[in-house]
């Protein structure tokens, strides 16, 4: 509830297998996922997730703090690691932090796009004038 009152769109699973449904039939930006999970360890979860999302922000808040823990989260793409009690303040400014670091390679990512398409369309059009001009210069 405070996520959306703090303007966030927000929805809930219950469990690993419901998020893995949940993340294949919709689109989700961030995920806040718990080390524990009635089915499955966060870190399974993560993997899954990476599958259906790629890009999705993925934040992991535990009451388990363990190296191996945070070692694996790593290994598997996790994007922050956060320990509880959270403190909300800190957990906004992450998502915040998160949500513009993801919005901004997307631009990146649409403007080195827009690019290739620009240059590949004057390549395009330097052909079709180069085979105007043999042929012009053939019938000539």
């Amino acid at each position: 509830m405070a996520l959306q009152q703090a303007g966030y769109h927000v929805d809930t699973a219950e469990n690993g297998k419901q998020a893995i449904e949940k993340a294949a039939a919709n689109f989700y930006n961030l995920a806040l996922i718990d080390i524990r999970l009635p089915d499955m360890e966060g870190t399974e979860l993560l993997t899954a997730l990476k599958e259906t999302t790629p890009k999705m922000v993925k934040i992991i808040i535990t009451g388990y703090p363990a190296l191996q823990n945070a070692v694996s989260a790593i290994n598997k793409g996790v994007d922050a690691y956060l320990i509880k009690p959270v403190d909300f303040d800190e957990l906004l400014r992450l998502i915040k932090e998160q949500l513009d670091k993801q919005r901004r390679e997307i631009e990146y990512s649409q403007q080195r796009l827009a690019k290739f398409v620009e240059t590949r369309v004057n390549e395009l059009q330097t052909e079709e004038l180069d085979v105007a001009t043999t042929k012009r210069k053939s019938a000539d």
